[in-house]
């Protein structure tokens, strides 16, 4: 069985807001980019790293004394080569000679292991570093208010908790190993040079200035690139997340070829990012790759001047050109491992930039609670609007008593789903307040408020998983006789007999349910919650007449004994309602039972007679 809390099942949809219309590719740094802070990013990505920080300490340590033994590797080579060309004429001392290869293949086996260690710390402590990012975002995402949702595609919240995050995982088990031993070897060997002989070591060291000077010149224009590029990578993620879920209305209305265009547009935005990001970064490989070859022919022309003058010996000469190789190749790690984290600080960015959203009002220190209801609802003077700038509730106050059917009736915007919005606290109101039992839902937690109310919406949502474990969601200990009986009570008990596994059946993209079936398991979800209060929002919207019927029974049996709030369009289904808010720019214009209203005339009476007109 799926145990979910419902705060995770609110924070995974968008169901109940009014957000705005987002077009494809809105969101998700689309917009102006910001100079980026590399610095500042990897500085919070290892404050962020705190907890294993000694582990990643020792495996700097281990990759720091892996190449302190490889770096000792060409000094004993040397002694070999003079051992055996002094001993040309006068004989080979092998046992000498044997000894230095022994304590040279020791030192080697030293550093294999160390190196081993330091590849196993890292890639061990980068799987936790990513499952924690990945869990935080989890949890981030069910603090966030649901307004934040309101102006992000949910493909780039995705895209920052996979791809954001792989892209910080290789570079942290690959990348910085490769940076803390390359920068080692680059300054061990600059030392043995300059132990060895400083003409040879400042000849090499002259070369490689050069490098430097272009590798950091390259850096400083392509940060822009890589922070661009991840900021795209979300963006075409946003977009094809939306036009996949509503493929149905794209192919409906022929908007193939327009939603092509915007795919061409943002890829097109990506191709551009990512090339100059991937050409910048790629420069520096051939760019060391040269100056290695530059310090070569350096080396030798001025190593063989000084050999010719006696100045110093062959064996000398073979291990300085193992030295410069050992001295060269970092700079070409060290560049590669550069354009890696570059990537890592764009893509920290964006995980940190999430998770530094502002959250829901810290709920800890409430201490009241609402456990046996008794049903009183009242709004007091509610104000609200999703945006500051544009009111949508003005001025609402109602009296709901325990046990009464409330229906909302009003034509399209007129507020009539952010009041159950405000009523669950989906979103605060701007002024006034909501009382329930007389308790203010403000002086409660959100998870309470939540437990006090089962919802059927006009949006199902469904996850994958059985039958059973959709139906029973967060409640625990329902038993068979619980399940079957609610499901008898909507209609769908013998369609569920007919699956494959019965309630066992694992419901994915191969078994098909049309949109009346699944608002019917939706509706036995609520029936089961039995919570004290409930909300139906066109709960009935995707069903035939026949089975509206019946579910139109099984919610009245539901609705007995609860106060229950119904937002409904076919006003013939809330005729038995015992108090109907008639909803108009935010306003209640009218309030009283179908037969009060319609004896009133005005707005609800033209509303409910214009529905049979039209199906006359």
């Amino acid at each position: 069985m799926i145990k979910k809390k419902k705060q995770e099942f609110i924070g995974a949809g968008t169901t109940l807001k009014n957000s705005p219309r987002r077009g494809p590719g809105h969101g998700a740094g689309m917009g102006v980019e910001k100079p980026k802070d590399f610095v500042n990013t990897w500085g919070k990505l290892i404050r962020y790293s705190k907890r294993e920080m000694p582990f990643i300490i020792i495996a700097i340590v281990s990759a720091m004394a892996s190449t302190v033994l490889s770096l000792m590797g060409p000094n004993k080579l040397s002694e070999i080569v003079d051992t055996i060309t002094a001993g040309l004429l006068t004989g080979i001392d092998i046992d000498k000679v044997t000894g230095i290869c022994i304590i040279l293949a020791c030192m080697y086996a030293g550093s294999w292991i160390l190196n081993f260690t330091q590849q196993f710390i890292m890639a061990t402590v980068t799987q936790k570093i990513s499952k924690r990012l990945r869990t935080d975002i989890t949890e981030k995402t069910n603090r966030l208010p649901l307004k934040y949702f309101d102006k992000v595609l949910f493909g780039d919240v995705l895209s920052r908790i996979t791809n954001d995050i792989d892209t910080i995982g290789m570079t942290l088990n690959s990348s910085v190993g490769q940076l803390i031993t390359s920068v080692t070897l680059f300054l061990g060997a600059l030392l043995m040079m300059l132990i060895t002989n400083i003409w040879l070591a400042l000849t090499a060291v002259g070369a490689t200035i050069i490098g430097f000077f272009f590798m950091s010149l390259i850096m400083k224009n392509s940060q822009k690139h890589f922070s661009r590029q991840q900021r795209h990578l979300g963006a075409i993620n946003g977009h094809v997340e939306e036009i996949y879920t509503g493929h149905n209305i794209v192919k409906a209305y022929n908007a193939e070829k327009e939603a092509k265009e915007e795919f061409s547009r943002i890829n097109r935005h990506l191709r551009d990012s990512v090339f100059k990001s991937m050409a910048l970064s790629g420069l520096m490989f051939p760019l060391m790759n040269f100056i290695g070859h530059l310090g070569y022919v350096a080396v030798c022309v001025v190593g063989a001047l000084l050999t010719m003058n006696g100045h110093i010996s062959f064996g000398v000469i073979v291990a300085f050109t193992i030295y410069v190789r050992q001295f060269t190749n970092p700079l070409q790690q060290i560049a590669q491992s550069f354009s890696n984290m570059q990537s890592t600080a764009a893509a920290s960015e964006r995980v940190f930039e999430y998770l530094e959203e502002e959250e829901l009002e810290d709920e800890s220190k409430k201490t009241e609670k609402l456990e046996k209801v008794k049903g009183d609802v009242t709004f007091s003077h509610v104000k609200f609007g999703y945006n500051e700038d544009r009111i949508i509730i003005k001025d609402f106050s109602a009296d709901v008593k325990a046990g009464q059917k409330v229906a909302i009736v009003g034509p399209t915007g007129a507020g009539k789903t952010t009041i159950v919005n405000l009523l669950m606290r989906f979103y605060e109101t701007n002024s006034g307040d909501i009382f329930i039992d007389d308790v203010s839902i403000k002086s409660l937690t959100r998870e309470n408020v939540h437990d006090l109310f089962c919802m059927v919406l006009q949006d199902t949502w469904l996850f994958e998983g059985t039958v059973r474990e959709n139906l029973v969601y967060s409640k625990e200990n329902v038993s068979d006789e619980e399940l079957k009986k609610a499901c008898q009570a909507v209609g769908i008990d013998h369609f569920i007999s007919t699956l494959p596994q019965g309630y066992d059946t694992v419901l994915d993209d191969k078994t098909t349910l049309s949109a009346g079936q699944k608002q019917q398991l939706t509706i036995a979800r609520a029936m089961i919650e039995n919570a004290p209060l409930l909300i139906l929002d066109e709960a009935t919207s995707s069903v035939d007449t026949r089975t509206e019927r019946i579910i139109q029974s099984a919610m009245d049996a539901l609705t007995v004994g609860r106060t229950s709030f119904v937002i409904a369009h076919r006003l013939s289904t809330i005729r038995n309602a015992d108090m109907i808010l008639v909803l108009k720019d935010g306003d209640i214009i009218a309030k009283g039972t179908h037969k009060e209203l319609l004896e009133q005339g005005g707005f609800y009476a033209e509303l409910y007679n214009s529905q049979f007109e039209a199906s006359a």
